[in-house]
């Protein structure tokens, strides 16, 4: 469906010269962004990012198997200690000698050996085992060894550390949702004042084409009068002069428009060589923007981005407290080989493990108070961005009943400019005035018209401004003409 709306809009509303082209709307304008703008698209694979990081968090309580193994080289072969067990060995055996040669009496006789004889047999076994014993540690012949297994390990219990976990990941992606919204209010904005920017720049052109008409026309009302000798041929010359001026400042207009649809088309995403038909002009409409609604400022993603990083400062306390808490893990190791170790392992094993820090300094407590200060942080910026916000939009509505007032002195001024036009005018075609009359007066009156246009324009920057702060900036397509 993405593309074959795109495919429509394409169609429709951009061109590359066509004079029949659909005009764009600044409602067409926001759903082309939402299609192709890097900043919008950007927060969102960010956004996706975030989400799997959340899925992975959400399966840290599942056990660990590792595969490992290992080499292991010694710069001398290992050596058994015998001298440490001489004196078990030598006494064992003698006291085995002493019960070997009682029970083999015992079958022959039916009675126990005399003491004395037990003690002879257990000195003479003594001595000579003592004599016979290593007096050295014999070495073993391989020097280097290898393991390999699995290994298990569950997590029992990490004093909240995974559920803290979790709940920054998810923290992060509430946040992450958030900022695209952030992402998609300031596009809209800014594509909102580009769209202001250049419905302002039609009419600038219309403003200086009736200039130029008006110029061209009196210069032919000259050169009429010039060949009858009525006027001095300076007075057309200079009218040519303005001529010139005119259409130079008309084609600067030109560019700038040129200039404010390669701005909207990067905002859109389009190519930037792309043409926009926009021809609207604004006019003025008189919206009551007087009462708001109270907390006006939770609607705006703007402060909900700052309230949301509460919680992930809430979390990281969360996190900071849980490091002095011990950790428990079930642990498993099966045997897979063992190559050249002079001891049998066991096939598999199991266990409990448990990991406590004591005493790492003072980090922990520090880390604690550091996450504490974070949460007093981030609230006291949630406060801030309300304030910021209540005082934005105060200065917004205040700019708007400003502009509206500008606007209607300076439509009376249009009207009683339009007056002496007309009266030049008549005054001229009946010789009372001059050509240059007629010529300045058509000047003023584009210099009022464009200041007309200009608090327009202030105008409709105040508007969007006022509903971005608002957090719906995209309501001021409703009002743009």
């Amino acid at each position: 469906m993405p593309s074959l709306w795109l495919t429509a809009t394409t169609f429709f509303f951009i061109t590359t010269g066509g004079a029949t082209a659909q005009e764009l709307s600044l409602q067409d304008c926001f759903r082309m962004a939402d299609q192709r703008n890097l900043l919008i698209h950007q927060s969102q694979a960010a956004l996706a990012q975030r989400k799997f990081n959340l899925e992975a968090e959400k399966q840290n309580y599942w056990p660990k198997v590792d595969a490992l193994a290992s080499y292991t080289y010694l710069s001398r072969p290992l050596e058994i200690n015998l001298q440490t067990v001489r004196n078990g060995i030598v006494t064992g055996s003698s006291t085995q000698a002493v019960n070997t040669a009682n029970e083999v009496y015992q079958q022959i006789t039916g009675n126990a050996l005399p003491q004395a004889v037990q003690t002879q047999i257990y000195n003479t076994s003594k001595t000579i085992i003592d004599a016979a014993y290593p007096d050295y540690n014999p070495e073993l012949s391989q020097q280097s060894y290898f393991l390999a297994g699995l290994v298990v390990r569950q997590p029992l219990f990490l004093g909240n550390k995974l559920t803290a976990a979790r709940e920054l990941a998810q923290s992060e992606m509430t946040s992450g949702m958030i900022n695209t919204e952030v992402t998609e209010k300031a596009a809209s904005y800014a594509i909102s004042l580009q769209y202001i920017r250049i419905c302002y720049i039609n009419a600038l052109l219309k403003t200086q084409q009736d200039v130029i008409d008006a110029l061209v026309k009196n210069q032919g009302y000259g050169q009429e009068m010039v060949k009858n000798q009525i006027l001095p041929p300076y007075q057309v010359a200079w009218t040519r002069v303005l001529v010139s001026q005119a259409k130079t400042l008309y084609n600067n207009v030109v560019t700038d428009k040129q200039n404010a649809t390669v701005d909207l088309n990067k905002l859109m995403g389009t190519p930037l060589d792309t043409s926009l038909t926009i021809l609207k002009e604004l006019s003025y409409k008189g919206p009551n923007v007087a009462n708001e609604d109270s907390n006006f400022w939770e609607a705006n993603p703007d402060y909900q981005l700052v309230a949301s990083k509460v919680s992930a400062a809430r979390t990281s306390e969360k996190l900071a407290t849980s490091l002095s808490l011990p950790n428990l893990f079930a642990v498993g190791n099966l045997n897979l080989y063992q190559g050249d170790l002079p001891v049998t392992i066991a096939p598999w094993m199991v266990g409990v493990e448990l990991q406590w820090t004591l005493f790492n300094g003072t980090q922990t407590i520090k880390r604690r108070k550091a996450a504490k200060e974070l949460v007093q942080e981030v609230k006291l910026a949630g406060e801030n961005a309300k304030e910021s916000l209540e005082v934005q939009l105060i200065v917004a509505k205040n700019k708007i009943l400003q502009v509206q007032g500008e606007l209607a002195v300076i439509d009376s001024t249009r009207s009683d400019i339009a007056t002496t036009r007309r009266m030049v005018n008549e005054r001229f075609q009946n010789q009372l005035s001059s050509l240059k009359d007629l010529n300045d007066v058509i000047l003023l009156q584009a210099e009022v018209e464009k200041s007309y246009e200009t608090a327009l324009l202030e105008y409709y920057v105040a508007l969007a401004t006022y509903w971005n702060i608002k957090g719906s900036p995209q309501r001021i397509a409703d009002l743009v003409p």
